[in-house]
């Protein structure tokens, strides 16, 4: 848990949290209650909105300007967490944005991603460059996290026989641990002047290939996983049986291929620099029951 800052002059006012009904979102949203912070819940669902003692929730999905500016009036700070995965993810990006502005928000700490760049390998990558680029045209205060894989998701990457496929080759991914980043994030979120316009990248203590991902799996869960290496050809067939729209099957296959170009693989130290502990490992992440498998 991030530490609360000694002077509370920025944590007295609203913060605003999307995605608080999903895992990060709703992370974050529960280290700030615990720190004593009010917040605004925008979320599509309120049914599924957590409930917590100083936070009120307002039904505002991304795309939906009007919902989200009025969410917003009178919110300071607002953690952004990136619209589910959609053909139309940059607009509603940038929907939001336009509200965020119209509303007054002084400070966005957008949840981006690792390594984010108009030619990123990992397709959705390139969404999240463009919409760090519209945040900076917008004239808002921003900070962005930009998160590596999700080490909770390792486990996702196996098949019911045991199996880790795909075109990943030898790379390697510094896949970070959901909980970590709500710390930084919470940790930002108390204090936001310091991280005016910085972009931190958010990595796991280790780059790990898919075969030392497999056998971290294999020791924590008393079950054996082994990885097999697919070529693109194989990984597009293997694929096929979802019958899912192109772009999201790119997508899939485009986060192996990122890591066999080593896009994922350098590991920082933002973690403790924002939280004031070390990255968690996937051997320790998943000895402590956070998987999704």
């Amino acid at each position: 848990m991030p530490e609360v800052p000694e002077s509370r002059t920025e944590i007295t006012s609203l913060i605003g949290v999307t995605g608080a009904t999903g895992r990060l979102g709703g992370r974050v949203a529960r280290r700030l209650d615990d720190a004593g912070v009010s917040q605004r819940l925008l979320v599509r669902d309120l049914a599924r909105a957590p409930r917590l003692s100083r936070a009120r929730a307002a039904h505002a999905a991304f795309s939906d300007y009007k919902a989200v500016r009025d969410a917003l009036a009178g919110v300071p700070t607002v953690l952004m967490v990136s619209a589910s995965e959609a053909p139309d993810r940059v607009t509603q990006h940038t929907t939001f944005v336009d509200a965020a502005v119209a509303a007054r928000v002084r400070h966005l700490i957008y949840v981006s991603f690792y390594g984010a760049a108009p030619d990123s390998t990992f397709t959705l990558g390139r969404d999240h460059f463009a919409t760090e680029q519209y945040i900076r045209a917008s004239g808002l205060t921003f900070t962005f996290l930009r998160d590596n894989l999700y080490a909770d998701f390792m486990t996702a990457m196996v098949g019911a026989d045991g199996v880790i496929r795909g075109p990943a080759a030898d790379g390697r991914v510094a896949a970070v641990a959901q909980h970590d980043i709500a710390d930084a994030a919470a940790a930002v979120l108390l204090d936001p002047a310091p991280h005016a316009g910085a972009t931190y990248s958010l990595t796991g203590p280790e780059a790990l290939s898919l075969y030392d991902v497999a056998s971290a799996i294999t020791g924590a869960l008393r079950r054996p996983v082994r990885y097999r290496p697919e070529t693109l050809e194989e990984a597009y067939a293997s694929r096929a049986r979802y019958l899912a729209p192109d772009w999201q099957v790119d997508a899939w296959v485009s986060t192996y291929t990122a890591i066999a170009n080593g896009e994922l693989a350098a590991v920082t130290e933002d973690i403790p620099l924002l939280t004031g502990h070390p990255a968690t490992s996937l051997a320790s992440l998943l000895r402590r029951g956070g998987s999704a498998y």
